[in-house]
């Protein structure tokens, strides 16, 4: 029997080992945004297109990251990667750069209010941007009201008929944009940070010699407002690689992201790869990324090739207008380029829509292969298609980096991309450096050089790692979630940094992207947990160190717990405008719980025991029917009596007793266990309507999803009738919309996080999948092409808000079950 058994076992992992090699595994999903350059939240590079060579890189943000890339073959140049951005010249800058006066009100006004006819003397002046003065950076002019009309006044200085035009704008939330009466921009319900919409010509002919009107009504939904809006036109004559290489194939797995071209005589393969294992700490914080390529000669013939890489200071500044300061450079065995800002503010600015402006940007390749440049970019193109490669400036701070070989059959080679923030975290006073470098005695030459030498092991590593994934998503989950998952393995990662308390505790500090900018949100650690806990719980642990913190520091007070620790990247104390109390008690709670079964003990309970009796007895007191609060999905607002909140706060009290259990307090583990069932069935009768169960107590013919309930199934808490999941399910499978399950009877969006918590509490994997086919269609079909939102529409393939969060962690939660089957 153990013959056969190991027989198999090497059979299995030949297997695997072979197909992560041959990569014959592939994943379909034509994904909204395909990851490219992952670090951390300043650091993560992304395609926007179907095709690499279509769109410029951008940062999570939506901002341009210029990286391009050109493959040159017997003197004709093949663009592979990013796009030529255009260069555009402002007409009227947006209020981010340089303020701006326009005439606004905040009720409504006449129906022609954006023609430019239209009188709007009696308005008020204010100089944008626009928004929520307290909350929102760079914001000029507070408005605090629902809903804002804005007129600007631009002068022209010449017709711009037969020009390319573009209006520039963020919003949020509901934005439409007029140029001279004319609509340009209907947003819908979404919000947009410098979206960019190119003028149609019948638009631009109506902007001639002198004054011109750019007219915007935004509504702000809830919480936070912003509005700012700018016009731009292209400067002719910046194109200079319009010859695309033809894509053949795009696959994006769990820690690599795969393409490959026709180049002419040759075929181009090229692969994005961050080594990000989470159980290898010291990989997963390595602030270094690969692009490696492979060169095949179709024809046998010999060719002189050249591959081009130039990046822009963008990757190390927060605006591309900040001034910056690039050099070249050899260090052991790499040829370097590096740029960052002049200024280097370290850790001076806090906030979401933001990129980092401290700290350097470096490309790297071999030494004895690689030549590096710096100029302009005009200069630095028309260097490389004249052969005259090479260091120079000329006043530019663009790098390049050109690697030149001849290939008659195939040939390999490798650049490394990296980032040294120098400080990566403000905590509670104190700025700590990043992981890799906590002790000040490395440094980023090191790293790089490290990275260099451990390339092909690590290269197989991340082959065997993704086909291992893609294996254990597909058994669990099928086809479409496995290719969910690897899509979200690096966003969830990446949306986090790693640093090491003054104490020596562990922090995986969360960004809440695209949401509001807090760091180590709990209900953002909430949903994103199940990938820690499944791959390794000291960081499930790194996510919740800094909250008990807070409280066992006494630098937070309250009976419950905090929802943050600041703005990202200053982790000073919390930042969010309103508390969560039965939320982030009942999600710090459950997580302690479940990091206990993974782990078979619960001594990390026992260390944090006290606050978390402080926390259990406050949702004792308040779980049963919450008052009118805040829940994890606070773009829905306040309300009170919620059905899903309260399970949360049940199962957060059973966890106390279990986990008291566990510490051989039988007494403790019997009052809380005894007082969570006898809730659990007071809820059943709280909450039955018929068929389903109610969204709130006091609302008959309302529903929610339950997603919280998953945790009773998962941890075995046997709290809860196990019928009540069986007629949910069942309620919700008639309930669902062509791109998903909405979040409950109110709206048509959903979060996609909540539809994977949901499906998991099915008992069946077709049940599962059923739910998972419309979440996969989203993604595959959503025209927002922005790396994945968890806050869509099930109606229509377009995003409610929300992009590159970390909580497409928790699309792990189903192999989460099968490893929690497996605990002792």
């Amino acid at each position: 029997m153990k013959l056969k058994l190991l027989i198999a076992t090497a059979i299995v992992c030949q297997s695997v080992s072979s197909f992560a090699q041959k990569q014959v595994f592939k994943n379909e999903l034509r994904a909204p945004a395909y990851p490219l350059v992952t670090i951390d939240p300043n650091t993560s590079a992304w395609s926007y297109s179907n095709e690499l060579n279509a769109d410029v890189v951008r940062h999570w943000t939506g901002k341009s990251f210029p990286l391009l890339g050109v493959l040159k073959v017997d003197g004709k140049t093949y663009r592979f990667l990013g796009k030529e951005e255009a260069e555009l010249l402002p007409l009227a800058r947006m209020g981010e750069h340089a303020a701006w006066t326009g005439s606004y009100v905040v009720s409504e006004p006449a129906s022609d209010w954006m023609k430019p006819s239209f009188d709007a003397r009696q308005w008020k002046t204010g100089a944008a941007p626009f928004g929520t003065k307290d909350k929102e950076p760079n914001v000029e002019t507070d408005w605090q009201e629902p809903k804002i009309w804005i007129k600007r006044e631009v002068e022209l200085t010449e017709d711009l008929t037969g020009k390319s035009v573009y209006i520039e704008f963020t919003h949020d939330d509901d934005a439409i944009l007029y140029v001279n009466g004319i609509e340009v921009v209907n947003t819908g319900n979404s919000t947009g940070k410098n979206s960019r919409v190119k003028l149609p010509d019948h638009v631009v002919k109506t902007l001639k010699k002198g004054k011109n009107i750019l007219a915007g009504y935004c509504y702000n939904r809830v919480a936070n407002g912003y509005f700012d809006f700018g016009l731009f036109t292209e400067k002719e004559g910046s194109i200079q690689f319009d010859n695309e290489a033809k894509q053949i194939t795009s696959n994006v797995q769990a820690t690599q992201t795969h393409y490959s071209f026709n180049c002419g005589p040759v075929d181009l393969k090229i692969t994005f790869t961050a080594p990000m294992f989470l159980d290898k700490l010291d990989l997963m914080a390595r602030p270094v990324n690969y692009l490696s390529y492979t060169v095949h000669a179709k024809d046998g013939k010999k060719h002189q090739v050249q591959l081009y890489l130039e990046a822009a200071p963008n990757w190390a500044l927060n605006s591309p207008l900040q001034d910056a300061a690039s050099s070249f450079f050899t260090s052991g065995n790499l040829q370097f380029v590096k740029t960052g800002s002049k200024s280097q503010q370290v850790l001076a600015k806090k906030g979401d829509d933001l990129r980092i402006d401290w700290g350097y940007f470096y490309m790297a390749g071999a030494k004895s292969k690689t030549k590096s440049a710096v100029g302009s970019s005009h200069q630095l193109r028309s260097n490389f298609l004249k052969s005259e490669n090479g260091s120079s400036s000329n006043g530019g701070q663009q790098l390049a980096l050109i690697q030149s070989f001849d290939v008659s059959s195939s040939y390999q080679d490798k650049i490394l991309l990296g980032y040294d923030d120098l400080y990566s975290i403000q905590y509670f006073g104190q700025n700590l450096r990043p992981y890799w470098n906590n002790t000040g005695n490395s440094s980023i030459e090191k790293q790089f050089e490290l990275a260099d030498k451990e390339y092909t092991v690590l290269k197989k590593a991340a082959d065997k790692f993704d086909a291992e994934l893609w294996g254990t998503a597909l058994r669990n989950g099928g086809e479409d979630y496995a290719a969910l998952c690897a899509l979200a393995y690096r966003q969830a990662i990446a949306a986090h940094k790693l640093v090491k308390a003054p104490n020596g505790d562990l922090l995986l500090l969360s960004k809440e992207n695209d949401s509001n900018g807090s760091i180590g949100t709990v209900d953002v650690t909430y949903p994103s947990a199940p990938i820690f806990l499944y791959y390794n719980p000291e960081l499930a642990k790194a996510l919740m160190n800094a909250i008990f913190y807070y409280s066992e520091s006494n630098k937070w007070t309250k009976p419950f717990a905090a929802h943050d620790v600041g703005t990202y990247p200053l982790a000073n104390g919390q930042t969010y405008g309103g508390d969560m109390p039965v939320e982030e008690s009942g999600n710090m709670l459950l997580l302690t719980y479940a990091l206990a079964k993974v782990e078979g003990n619960a001594a990390y309970a026992k260390k944090h025991w006290k606050v978390l009796s402080t926390w259990v007895d406050y949702l004792v007191d308040k779980g049963l029917d919450p008052e009118n609060q805040l829940c994890t999905d606070d773009f829905a607002g306040h309300f009170a009596h919620n059905a899903n909140l309260s399970i949360k706060a049940i199962l957060g009290i059973a966890s106390y007793g279990y986990l008291a259990q566990m510490l051989g307090e039988e007494a403790t583990a019997k009052k809380y266990l005894t007082e969570a069932k006898a809730m659990a069935m007071k809820w059943k009768k709280m909450a039955e309507d018929g068929d389903h169960y109610k969204l709130t107590f006091d609302k008959s013919g309302t529903w929610s999803q339950k997603y919280n309930m998953v945790w009773d199934k998962l941890l075995k808490m046997d709290i809860f009738d196990p019928s009540i999941r069986e007629t949910e399910i069942k309620y919700y499978l008639s309930k669902q919309n062509k791109y998903g399950l909405p979040l409950d009877n109110r709206q048509p969006y959903t979060k996609t996080d909540w539809i994977i918590w949901t499906a998991t509490m099915a008992d069946d994997k077709p049940t599962f999948e059923a739910f998972l086919k419309p979440v996969y269609r989203f993604m595959n079909e959503t025209t927002d092409r922005v790396p994945m939102s968890d806050w869509t529409y099930t109606d229509r393939p377009k995003r409610a808000g929300f992009k590159a969060r970390s909580v497409v962690g928790g699309y792990f939660i189903k192999m989460l079950e099968e490893k929690l089957g497996k605990a002792k």
